[in-house]
């Protein structure tokens, strides 16, 4: 056989061979703060609907909310993933601050108002939770405001959580940014000097109301809403809606797309699902009960609806900052 026909046989085989394999999938790989258990249903829908594999690394319970972050922060220079879920904006602002998140305006948050967005598009807030009072049923004058924490006749009858963690801190944060640090220390001192009960988390303060130990506490919207569906003997109370009050935070979760993502068209593609009414609407119909931003999304009659909220005036990237300033404070606070 020539050395021309044996080259030509291994040209032919190889060209067998590329016609013959299978077309790369599409991959998109995302790292999630959202608990696993709401978030990867989302996940596999995504896939389904579009054919592109997902593949998610999740935050462990022992890491919530910051072992994703960390590791997005150590991998900057040799990027891994394409897409950040976060569970709220704060750490959203961190990484758009350390220059990990890129711009990116979705066509499918053109609806979700202005307060939940990066103003730069780094990072687009959705399907929110709301800083709520869980109060026991058996009160028949129920609190109806954050200041009934410094009401003496509730003293010794109300719970927080810890604020050196989780959604507490950024509560606390949103204080001293709206009332200056005068009103907001004397505010964090009177609430501890009206013997409120400090728990480990929003769920042992839930947990804590629902036994009737205390009567009512600051938890997030979901803790209050899982609760009551548990059957407790519980309400859920929106706090400061009236006129001259202060609002209610609310926190979303937080979609970036990644600098350097390695699946840029999969990455958009995927911030765009994340960001439609009908992820919205699916989370709130599961056990986070979370709140749409989108106004007019479907939701469950306990899960309360963004358009008829009061909301607190709120600057999340000031908040990420106000949160490092203010713990020195909140550790001598706690007594660490």
């Amino acid at each position: 056989m020539s050395a021309f026909v044996r080259m030509m046989g291994r040209i032919l085989l190889g060209i067998t061979v590329l016609w013959a394999s299978p077309a790369r999938a599409a991959t998109v790989i995302v790292y999630v703060s959202e608990d696993q258990v709401f978030s990867e249903p989302v996940l596999k829908d995504f896939e389904r609907e579009t054919g592109i594999e997902v593949k998610a690394v999740y935050d462990t319970e022992e890491t919530k909310s910051t072992g994703v972050m960390n590791r997005l922060i150590a991998e900057k220079n040799n990027p891994q993933a394409d897409v950040y879920w976060a569970n709220e904006p704060i750490r959203a602002e961190v990484l758009k601050q350390r220059g990990i998140a890129v711009p990116y305006f979705s066509p499918n948050a053109k609806e979700i108002s202005a307060a939940f967005k990066d103003p730069d598009g780094n990072w687009t807030g959705f399907s929110a939770r709301a800083r709520v009072l869980i109060v026991h049923k058996r009160l028949a004058d129920k609190p109806d405001s954050i200041l009934a924490y410094t009401d003496p006749r509730w003293k010794g009858r109300a719970v927080i959580a810890n604020p050196l963690f989780g959604t507490t801190t950024a509560q606390v944060a949103a204080l001293f940014l709206a009332w200056g640090e005068e009103r907001a220390r004397k505010f964090m001192n009177d609430l501890k000097g009206n013997a409120t009960t400090i728990s480990t988390s929003n769920g042992e303060s839930a947990d804590l109301v629902a036994k009737g130990e205390v009567d009512f506490g600051l938890v997030d919207s979901d803790d209050a809403v899982n609760r009551i569906r548990q059957g407790k003997p519980v309400d859920m109370i929106c706090p400061d809606q009236a006129k001259g009050q202060l609002g209610c935070l609310i926190l979303p979760n937080a979609a970036l797309l990644l600098k350097g993502a390695p699946h840029p068209i999969e990455a958009k593609r995927l911030v765009d699902y994340l960001l439609s009414r009908e992820t919205e609407r699916k989370l709130a119909f599961a056990d986070c009960a979370q709140i749409p931003l989108h106004p007019g999304v479907e939701t469950p009659s306990d899960v309360p609806k963004i358009e008829t909220l009061k909301v607190m005036p709120t600057n999340y990237a000031a908040i990420a900052r106000k949160l490092q300033d203010i713990q020195p404070y909140l550790k001598a606070w706690v007594g660490y």
